[in-house]
Parts: structure tokens; C-alpha cells; sequence
């Protein structure tokens, strides 16, 4: 089969730059012709991968999503036994719904003069061209809770979406020798008896390093000189080392950018900090419970109800109040329940799927394709 994925930008740290290369390596492992369309790549091409870069030109991020969405629409529509969306637009036959519901997230947060605005009117054509009832394309997503929200908002028949397990990688659960490895981690950046404390994934703003950094702060002076924060992932560091500067923490918090050895410092974190703002699933949070991390999110992210089922770390409750969370990571480095929280995270994931995402889309994409589904 000949598949077309889109996405609008492809960089090697970013969640959804990661499902979508494990899923296009899944078809082309089982010998599927695999097409990217991007306006960005920033790694090597995979073998048999080919990547068509769209040129596209407007004034602002949302005109360039929509001209590519148009180009994307135009080039793949006629040649492709099907085309894969990982990014919401028209045209498209699957979508991996890896992002929240926006209409919904704007109306919750924003107020109405944001919605008036051409920014908001975009991004709604483009999402509403694949959840409107009289759409086509078949929905890949992660969470029933996301499901109800889009159906809510849209009134997309339940029939079209495909609920999918998660899917962390296999080198994400602790080795047999993973007290070697968070030994090692530790004494390579002179860690002894500190807490260290973890942020990973992309977009620090929405996964509130800003909260994480207050929190830190607002420790007791006894726990706060043994804190450390390494912050990993890509994102504009700048604004947010002001921030620790400003509250006396600088020398505190690390940002060490996007990295391949994130389960070496899962391993040897004492806490994944997770207070995002939005997040539609939160794939740290399974790769934290694999490597035997303790959490502490927010209950608004997809995946935080593995963390509660699991017994494997707290919950910051909503609506966020900073002064709550400040004193839940008092909790989560002082109590005694963090061995068993360790524990409870290994055993959940031990007799929990939260690996076959990749297969089970490609399963997927096979069905929608052999069926001829019209392009949207």
C-alpha cells in the first residue's frame, strides 16, 4: 500500500513526533510505501522513508497550518491508498488524535473576544473539517474521556473513533541493572543524597516548568538546598531561567534540552514533575511508571488516571491552585510512601498494555486503506 502521513512539523523530542514515527515505521516494516508531508524536518530520514518538505508562505503560524493543509490536500488526495493525519485539516482518512479538543480547551479558558479572532477561526475550520458529522476520516485516539469531548463538541458519531492502548517504548522499563544505571547517572552530575527532581517533554510553558519552578522555591529551606530540577525537552529556556533567578534558584534548575537518554534519568530522578496546563495524554507519565519514577501531575492530563489506578505518585487537584501543589511536592519528596510508590508504578505496568500503540494503529490504517474509505 501507498500511505501518506502529514504532520505540520517533525522534530525528534516532541510526543507527537514520536508516535508518528513509530506508527509510519510500523507500516513500513510491513512493507507499505511511507510519504511524509511536513513544512519542517529536523532529523535524518529513516530508510524507505520519503519526505516531501511543503513550502508554504503566510504572515502567521495559523495561515501557514491552513496553506498546507490546502497544498497537502491537493497533492496526496488522488495517489494514496490512504492519508494519515497527525495534525487536524480537511481531507484526510485517519487522524491521530494526539492534541486536546480546541474548541472546547478555548471556550474553557479563553474568553469570547479570543474566539473573534482569525487565529481561532482557523484552527477550528481545520479541526472541525475532521470531527463534523459529516466527515469521513476515522479517529485514532488515547483516551474515552478526549472521545467524549470532541463528540460533545462536534457531534462525531462514536462509531468513527478507534480507542487505542498507549505506546511508550520497551527501553523506557528498568533494566536488571537500574540501580547500577541511577548510580551512575547521579555521581556523572554530582547528585549524592539531593532529590532529584525530573520534567520531561516539549513546551515548557504548557507543561508548567513555571508552576514546577515556584514550587521548587517555595520549599522548606531544608528540603529546597537538597532540590534539584533538570528540565528536559525542547523549549525557549530563557524567560524560565529569569524565573529562577528571580526567586533564588538559578543554580538550582538545569535545562538540558532534547536528549536519546531520557530513561537513564528516569532512573535516576527521585520525582517526574508534571503540572502541565493542558495535556491531552501525558506519555512521561507511563515512561516515569516503568522506570519505578514517582509522580506528581495534575489531574487534568489524559494519562494521569494510570498514576491514580497504579497508586504510583499524587494528583495536584483542579482547578490548579499553586499553594496546593506546593505542598503535594513537599509530600512527595518527605513521605515514606515513595518506596511503595515505586513499587505500585513497576507492578501496574507490569500487567498493564501500555506499549502496542504502534501496531495496533498500523492494524488500523491497513483496515481503513483495504476499504477504500473516500478521502474526506
Amino acid at each position: 500500500m501507498k500511505l501518506a502521513f502529514c504532520l505540520f512539523k517533525y522534530f525528534p523530542f516532541g510526543g507527537l513526533q514520536r508516535d508518528f514515527m513509530r506508527i509510519a515505521t510500523a507500516c513500513r516494516d510491513r512493507g507499505h510505501e511511507v510519504e511524509v508531508f511536513t513544512m519542517k524536518w529536523e532529523e535524518e530520514v529513516p530508510d524507505n522513508f520519503k519526505v516531501n518538505r511543503v513550502n508554504v508562505r503566510a504572515l502567521t503560524n495559523h495561515g501557514k497550518c491552513s496553506a498546507f493543509a490546502e497544498t497537502v490536500q491537493l497533492e496526496a488526495s488522488k495517489r494514496f491508498d490512504a492519508i494519515v493525519g497527525f495534525n487536524k485539516m480537511p481531507g484526510l482518512d485517519l487522524y491521530f488524535a494526539a492534541d486536546p479538543c480546541y474548541l472546547t480547551r478555548m471556550k474553557e479558558t479563553r474568553g469570547p473576544l479570543s474566539r473573534l479572532g482569525s487565529r481561532f477561526r482557523t484552527y477550528v475550520t481545520l479541526e472541525r473539517a475532521v470531527f463534523d458529522s459529516s466527515s469521513k476520516t476515522h479517529i485514532l485516539i488515547l483516551s474515552e474521556e478526549e472521545k467524549r469531548r470532541y463528540i460533545a463538541a462536534y457531534g462525531t458519531p462514536e462509531e468513527r473513533f478507534h480507542v487505542l492502548p498507549p505506546g511508550i517504548d520497551r527501553n523506557r522499563l528498568a533494566p536488571k541493572n537500574a540501580s547500577t544505571i541511577r548510580r551512575e547517572l547521579r555521581e556523572a552530575f554530582g547528585i549524592s543524597d539531593e532529590y532529584l527532581v525530573l520534567m520531561v517533554g516539549s513546551g515548557y510553558r504548557t507543561k508548567g516548568l513555571d508552576r514546577s519552578i515556584r514550587a521548587i522555591a517555595a520549599l522548606p529551606e531544608a528540603l529546597r538546598c537538597k532540590s534539584r530540577l533538570f528540565v528536559i525537552g525542547e523549549g525557549q529556556a530563557r524567560p524560565f531561567v529569569k524565573m529562577a533567578k528571580r526567586f533564588g534558584i538559578e543554580k538550582q534548575v538545569r535545562f538540558l534540552g532534547g536528549r536519546e537518554d531520557v530513561p537513564q534519568f528516569l532512573l535516576g530522578a527521585d520525582l517526574l514533575l508534571h503540572p502541565s496546563y493542558t495535556e491531552a495524554y501525558g506519555m512521561a507519565l507511563l515512561e516515569a511508571m516503568a522506570a519505578g519514577l514517582p509522580v506528581l501531575v495534575t489531574d487534568i492530563c489524559g494519562y494521569a488516571y494510570h498514576i491514580e489506578r497504579a497508586n504510583a505518585g499524587l494528583l495536584i487537584p483542579s482547578p490548579f491552585q499553586q499553594e496546593t501543589m506546593n505542598k503535594m511536592l513537599v509530600q512527595a519528596l518527605s513521605s515514606s510512601d515513595a518506596k511503595q510508590w515505586r513499587h505500585n508504578g513497576l507492578s501496574y505496568v507490569a500487567k498493564t498494555d501500555i506499549f502496542s500503540l504502534p501496531e495496533k494503529a498500523a492494524d488500523l490504517i491497513e483496515s481503513v486503506a483495504r476499504k477504500g474509505t473516500s478521502h474526506a
